[in-house]
């Protein structure tokens, strides 16, 4: 089983959006995934019981100790404040992390001791887990973007890519829908925005 972690110390970074559409991503694929839904708000459990039955199947793992359940893709939707001893377990059990920060000053900011924590990881550091930042409701040719990017140089960080705030994320979430499950037609510019990103998850498959 392969593992994603989504994380970010900051509430309303755009955690569970990554999460499901992730998720969506490799359940189209044929590939057997499950979501472990650790935020207190619990909307990704939410989200999976809006599903439709006739999409590809997401399952929802109720607590690690299932982590052994026959599952190809494993996406974990952390809290907010997730730091110390909570974080440390958490990286045991992933391949990738990919931190979503939002379009301002101080989302930016308070991330930055978490990127920090990130990068100074033993694991991340042999190469054992690979970590990746999006730019979430975030045009690449901002200021925000800039400031990210700059930000970044120091970390030797990716960023996997911009998406850009656009109302067929909260559409398709009202469904219990994802990017994925739509036509091409309707997500076409979205989708051109994930590529990178999902390129960059499947390497973990090699």
């Amino acid at each position: 089983m392969k593992a994603i972690l989504i994380a970010n110390p900051k509430g309303g970074s755009g955690k569970t959006t990554l999460s499901a559409n992730i998720a969506g991503y490799f359940a189209a694929r044929g590939q057997r995934v499950a979501i472990l839904d650790l935020d207190r708000q619990k909307s990704a459990t939410q989200w999976l019981a809006n599903r439709p039955v006739n999409l590809p199947a997401i399952e929802l793992m109720h607590s690690e100790v299932e982590k052994n359940m026959p599952v190809e893709w494993l996406v974990i939707d952390s809290p907010a404040g997730l730091h110390g001893k909570n974080l440390e377990h958490a990286l045991r059990l992933v391949h990738r992390v990919i931190v979503p920060i939002a379009p301002s000053a101080f989302d930016i900011q308070a991330s930055r001791d978490f990127l920090e924590v990130l990068h100074h990881e033993k694991t991340v550091r042999k190469g054992k887990i690979f970590v990746g930042v999006v730019g979430m409701r975030m045009d690449p040719r901002t200021r925000a973007a800039l400031t990210l990017e700059q930000f970044l140089k120091g970390l030797d960080l990716p960023i996997l890519a911009y998406l850009r705030e656009a109302q067929v994320y909260v559409n398709a979430a009202f469904e219990g829908k994802t990017l994925f499950d739509l036509p091409p037609s309707q997500a076409q510019r979205e989708l051109e925005q994930w590529a990178y990103m999902l390129n960059w998850l499947e390497l973990s498959e090699q």
